[in-house]
């Protein structure tokens, strides 16, 4: 049976409040008290919960992470990053999605209020930026992961995406196409709209004309980016490449270019966004802008673990380059 803070308190003739002020090393119990609780606690084998006592102390030795779903392909990568650096400086980690909306956000709030963790590292928080601003009003240290270019007052670890779309159109260029059609995501996201003005300034740098109907939405999903390009396909529109926005939406697009008879790379080139592992398992293997999510999930989780040992927090965002990645669906 577990011995309890009850059974030391009782032992040793004190209140658990004592024993309490006793474990974490409180200066109001006189010394002749103290050393009767410690050997209680040794003669008893009492282990305190390491949790109790951090909340005690005024830290509970645990970061929350928040997540807007697990079943977007490249969060994965980020939590693992987060998790390798918390766990190796000997943090735990609690995880929360927003999946339900406001009642996900009611219910992690609750978290916050109740002091269950240190800090939060939150991933591409989309229509939960406010609440979580507010939450960074009130003292709760916090590091945002891939802002998504919403650019919050606070820390944040994002990518290159203009960077990422200008390497994207210099590679097709460069590799002689002349007429992509551009496969975009929701164009309220920072990241989409960053990736289209670095895929069109090279475009003019190289002045290749580009009809802004040769840009077609899509979901940020497969079965949308097969969509679209079929869409596109039926349209009449003439192209010899897509750049597509996201992996999904490039698998999409491959899909659709095989089921209309079009061959990869030789009458169409492909090129995504991320560097999802699905990227080397299609045929042909995806070409690709990969961003470095092990990476930004690492930095975020170092920022936050300095912060709390003291350091100041830069409220400019640390930013991590993209790497265009070439593969057979749009050779070099």
């Amino acid at each position: 049976m577990r011995v309890t803070i009850a059974d030391v308190a009782r032992t040793a003739a004190v209140s658990k409040t004592t024993v309490s002020r006793v474990l974490n090393g409180k200066g109001e119990v006189d010394s002749e008290t103290a050393d009767r609780v410690r050997t209680v606690i040794a003669e008893l084998g009492y282990v305190p919960s390491s949790r109790a006592v951090g909340l005690a102390r005024g830290d509970s030795r645990t970061l929350a992470i928040l997540v807007p779903s697990l079943t977007w392909p490249w969060v994965s990568e980020m939590i693992q990053g987060v998790a390798d650096v918390v766990e190796a400086a000997g943090y735990g980690l609690l995880l929360f999605t927003c999946n339900r909306g406001e009642a996900s956000m009611t219910q992690f709030t609750g978290q916050v209020s109740a002091r269950a963790f240190d800090g939060l590292l939150a991933i591409v928080p989309g229509d939960t930026l406010p609440a979580i601003e507010a939450l960074h009003r009130q003292g709760l240290p916090l590091v945002l992961i891939d802002d998504q270019g919403q650019r919050p007052a606070f820390p944040a670890v994002a990518t290159t995406n203009t960077a990422g779309g200008a390497a994207a159109a210099r590679h097709l260029v460069e590799t002689g196409r002349r007429t992509p059609l551009v496969v975009a995501g929701p164009r309220h996201y920072g990241c989409v709209r960053d990736r289209l003005t670095g895929f069109a300034e090279v475009m003019r740098e190289y002045g290749v004309p580009h009809d802004p109907g040769m840009i077609v939405d899509s979901e940020f999903t497969l079965p949308s980016g097969q969509t679209a390009v079929e869409r596109a396909l039926a349209s009449g529109r003439r192209f010899d490449s897509v750049f597509a926005l996201n992996d999904q939406t490039a698998v999409g697009a491959l899909r659709a270019l095989r089921a209309a008879g079009r061959r990869v790379p030789d009458d169409v080139a492909v090129v995504g966004f991320d560097d999802l592992p699905l990227a080397v398992s299609v045929d042909p293997p995806l070409t690709t802008v990969r961003q470095p999510m092990h990476a930004m999930g690492e930095t975020a989780a170092r920022l936050l673990l300095r912060h709390l040992g003291g350091a100041p927090l830069d409220p400019e965002p640390v930013v991590l380059p993209t790497e265009l990645v070439v593969r057979a669906s749009a050779p070099g």
